[in-house]
């Protein structure tokens, strides 16, 4: 391929980045949003929070995106494709992220919560100094997992004309008629994508987890085995058995 086709690829590249950045953001406040609502004392929160959840995960992102590009204009509202893309990603994977905020936070051991209460602590006060940095660390696998989905789901965003990476591919194959050498390179960026994602994830969460005093688990397939016989001097131990 020409340097012109991988530019083509790269600037393909970075709107697909620009995409996951700005459709993350607004799931993460929508996640918290709703999940903390659906937690509320009353039911009329409740009740709105329920039905945005069942709405938006029941639907399809991709008819969603259809919708706010050709069907919201027709009640005076124009959005960019880039933005419509963003909203139907963001409204979409937000639903799903709210079940996993709601269900960290329920999992917090009512013990902490009587603890806080006796503290006379405030219901935001229990909420973010006690029961929020419990959650967080339990919230941040599933968001990995989500993040990864909503960064292949930017694919759909071509359907609007998006010059993402997936649109910057069809057009590189037209030009080359190199099918498969272009698929297979931008299954690769995708992965290198990912990657970065899965590791500052996990970076994110060993932080979130410390910050609460909780010390990551041993690697146990990585633990030093013991001869038959063999005296192992750090746990006086002699063959694999206590002494």
């Amino acid at each position: 391929m020409t340097t012109g086709l991988w530019e083509l690829l790269f600037k393909g590249l970075w709107v697909t980045v620009q995409l996951t950045v700005f459709s993350a953001a607004l799931a993460g406040v929508i996640a918290f949003a709703a999940g903390l609502a659906r937690l509320s004392r009353f039911w009329i929160v409740r009740f709105v929070a329920g039905a945005y959840v069942e709405f938006f995960r029941g639907t399809s992102a991709l008819v969603l995106m259809f919708w706010l590009f050709f069907a919201l204009p027709l009640l005076g509202w124009q959005l960019a494709a880039l933005w419509a893309g963003t909203l139907a990603l963001g409204l979409s994977y937000g639903a799903y992220g709210s079940e996993v905020v709601r269900g960290a936070i329920r999992a917090v051991p009512v013990a902490q919560r009587e603890a806080a209460i006796a503290l006379s602590f405030t219901p935001w006060q229990r909420m973010r100094l006690v029961i929020l940095p419990q959650a967080v660390p339990e919230m941040v696998p599933p968001f990995c997992n989500l993040l990864i989905e909503l960064l292949k789901g930017t694919a759909l965003a071509s359907i609007l004309g998006i010059g993402e990476l997936a649109f910057g591919a069809q057009l590189v194959r037209l030009a080359t008629g190199q099918s498969a050498e272009v698929y297979g390179i931008i299954l690769a960026m995708y992965f290198v994508v990912a990657f970065v994602i899965t590791r500052g994830m996990r970076l994110l969460e060993r932080r979130a987890k410390a910050s609460v005093g909780r010390v990551p688990r041993p690697d146990l397939t990585s633990a030093k085995r013991v001869p038959p016989g063999a005296v192992d001097t750090g746990v006086g131990t002699v063959g694999g058995g206590s002494r």
